[in-house]
């Protein structure tokens, strides 16, 4: 560890952090005989250089190896008005288990505690060891999601649910009532990341809302269409039937592929709904928080990018 120095990432970093990414993303998945997670090689996985960076510029660590320049580990990480979200953090498959995946956190810990801020993250139930990294620093885990996935036909699906039709796609108008809906449902707060889905200048992004009969916002979910990430995510709704004509409205906006999403496990009756749909579970996640905590007052559907548990 005396070899490994901490330094923020900059832009000639880039490529060399998006195959870090590729390469222990990868290799944690197919030592364990599952399929790759990224399978597109690691000019995908510039993604999260490209969107993290758009929306935090500077906040991403490296642990560099001072005898050969060689990054050895990576973590992004997002200040938000409420909290601080823990990003995606790798460690090259060469320094595994040399304490490099501790020391970035410790980095985040210092940060949050810095600015007296919860930490918040979403971590693979599968993967115990990165499990217990974050659970003997405090972390607890707070709430459980189902990944599930399910195929598109090119032709859409041939599905309608009740709510559907007050479901519409996301205006520049909505940003600050999605920003609200999720503090009062969720109790964060990251208004940014709204304005910049939705202007979706990177063409990848689509957001649709869900209003009630008065035309209040009572829904959203984003997805991100794109070879590094193809998930539906982040979402709020008030009920599970609003969740399900989200996550229709959205699976159709994604024709032709087979996207990720996450749900509460607790909520049956919008697993149950997906079952029927035909979809399929891919893997389970926690919620981790370090900090203060608020439970939920409805349905929450993370993602990955970026990532607030």
């Amino acid at each position: 560890m005396a070899d490994i120095e901490l330094c923020p990432m900059q832009p000639e970093d880039w490529d060399e952090v998006a195959e870090l990414i590729y390469l222990s993303t990868n290799d944690w998945y197919q030592t364990r005989g599952l399929g790759p997670i990224f399978p597109h090689g690691p000019e995908s996985t510039r993604l999260f250089c490209q969107v993290y960076e758009a929306l935090d510029p500077g906040c991403c660590i490296l642990a560099v190896n001072t005898h050969t320049d060689q990054i050895a580990g990576s973590c992004f990480y997002h200040p938000r008005e409420t909290h601080v979200s823990l990003g995606i953090m790798n460690v090259h498959p060469t320094s595994f288990g040399a304490g490099i995946a501790g020391r970035l956190l410790k980095f985040i810990i210092e940060f949050a505690e810095t600015q007296k801020k919860p930490i918040r993250l979403v971590s693979s139930a599968f993967n115990l060891d990165s499990f217990s990294l974050y659970n003997r620093a405090g972390f607890i885990p707070r709430m459980a999601f189902q990944d599930m996935l399910l195929a598109v036909p090119e032709s859409g699906l041939d599905i309608t649910t009740l709510g559907g039709e007050r479901v519409r796609s996301a205006t520049m108008n909505d940003v600050q009532a999605m920003a609200g809906l999720e503090l009062e449902i969720n109790h964060i707060s990251r208004e940014k990341d709204f304005r910049y889905f939705v202007e979706n200048e990177s063409d990848m992004w689509h957001v649709s809302v869900s209003e009630d009969e008065t035309g209040k916002l009572d829904g959203f979910l984003v997805s991100v269409q794109h070879p590094g990430s193809n998930m539906l995510g982040p979402g709020i709704a008030r009920t599970d039937q609003q969740a399900a004509a989200l996550i229709l409205a959205e699976l159709q906006q994604n024709r032709g592929r087979t996207p990720v999403f996450l749900v509460p496990v607790e909520r049956a009756e919008l697993v149950q709904t997906l079952y029927g749909w035909g979809a399929r579970n891919c893997e389970i996640h926690f919620a981790q928080i370090r900090g203060d905590y608020q439970s939920p007052t409805g349905v929450v559907m993370p993602t990955f990018m970026p990532e607030t548990g």
